[in-house]
């Protein structure tokens, strides 16, 4: 298919919603995309199935806390600078881009330098999300290694670094990316097609698109933005949408540590939530919600903070006391689930005081009356099942 203006408009729409809190404001990579595209023209989006083996792939990306990307505008040719520089490397021009994570501003920088280069976008990612940090991938995960990285900066300041792992890769592209000024633009993770088929979580693009259509059309028929999302996932890799709460910001205690914005958020229950006081904590991304102190959804399963009236995601830079917001549960795909990928962005890394518990076993009366994506039907439809 192909993505033109109207297109990139939805995904950046839905990309702040499994954006998850993080992954960068959209809003500046949507300009740069749309600049990218009324000047290129539209760029092509494949699905990972078109995808020939022997292709080389490179995805593209922004690293750095979202906090210093809104002070910190691009200036536009950054992340092409960086897939010319892992080109060089290689000895190889690439194929295709893509993006590593769904989420934020990272689904819109891949179309930047597909529209700038005339390469096609692979409907896919690393993370089906957005995490903080770079070896949280299923890429990395699944085998790929992550070096060198290809990391440019606004000025034209440029490096290309190889580690030992992807762990030690993340660690000095980090630091690197911290003496940049906090965010810098990067080219890594450079695969075959047949590893974008083995180790990509499929079709999130896609699904950034139309949960951002859905959102923009319903508000158009004025009817319920948010009704209209919490149905749009539901039978597909993910899963369905689950309410987790509403209420209005309380309090935000939020700081950038070590190049990620870290912290937590109060929100006071209303309407049914009444009473009730739900606390989340974030490094970028939202990593946990829990409501009177009881876990109600963790990572890797997505938790986005959602304005209560328009359905649209609030970063989390975006945060302020008094907003009225709903709180909902996406369930990540399969391939995030597995024991390997766990031990990679499950809560326990995040020194977070509980284990992971899909959110279709935190709440099996919401989800028995659900439509499961098929991956997910014979595993968890015994659990759900009346007795």
């Amino acid at each position: 298919m192909k993505v033109g203006l109207s297109e990139m408009h939805d995904i950046a729409s839905g990309a702040a919603i499994l954006g998850t809190g993080g992954g960068g404001d959209p809003y500046i990579g949507k300009l740069m995309a749309l600049t990218a595209i009324r000047d290129h023209g539209p760029v092509t989006l494949l699905d990972p199935t078109e995808v020939p083996d022997d292709w080389f792939v490179v995805p593209t990306a922004i690293m750095g806390a979202p906090t210093v990307l809104i002070e910190r505008i691009p200036r536009g040719d950054e992340a092409v600078a960086s897939l010319r520089l892992l080109e060089k490397y290689h000895g190889r021009k690439a194929d295709a881009t893509m993006p590593i994570e769904a989420g934020g501003v990272n689904s819109t920088i891949p179309f930047v330098v597909a529209a700038k280069t005339g390469l096609p976008v692979i409907d896919g990612d690393g993370m089906g999300r957005a995490f903080p940090e770079l070896q949280m991938e299923t890429f990395s995960i699944y085998g790929i290694p992550g070096s060198p990285i290809a990391i440019h900066d606004e000025k034209g300041n440029s490096a290309l670094l190889n580690a030992v792992d992807n762990f030690a890769l993340e660690w000095l592209a980090r630091g690197l990316t911290i003496k940049m000024g906090g965010s810098s633009h990067i080219a890594e993770y450079a695969m075959s097609g047949k590893d974008v088929k083995r180790t990509a979580v499929r079709n999130c693009v896609s699904l950034v698109l139309k949960i951002g259509r859905t959102i923009r059309e319903a508000a158009e028929k004025k009817e319920s933005p948010l009704e209209a999302l919490m149905r749009v996932t539901e039978g597909t890799n993910y899963g369905k949408a689950i309410p987790l709460f509403k209420g209005k910001i309380l309090d935000v205690e939020r700081r950038t540590t070590a190049g990620f914005a870290v912290g937590t958020t109060t929100i006071e229950g209303l309407d049914e939530y009444a009473g009730r006081t739900m606390t989340r904590r974030f490094q970028n991304e939202n990593l946990m919600a829990a409501v009177d102190g009881e876990v109600v959804a963790s990572v890797p399963d997505l938790i986005s903070i959602l304005d209560t009236e328009s359905a649209r995601a609030i970063t989390t830079e975006g945060l302020r006391y008094g907003f009225r917001v709903t709180v909902i549960g996406i369930p990540t795909p399969e391939i995030m689930r597995t024991p390997e990928a766990l031990k990679v962005w499950g809560p326990r890394y995040f020194n977070l005081e509980t284990d992971y518990i899909p959110l279709e076993m935190r709440h099996p009366a919401f989800y028995r009356k659900a439509k499961l994506s098929p991956d997910k039907e014979g595993k968890y439809r015994p659990h759900l099942r009346s007795s």
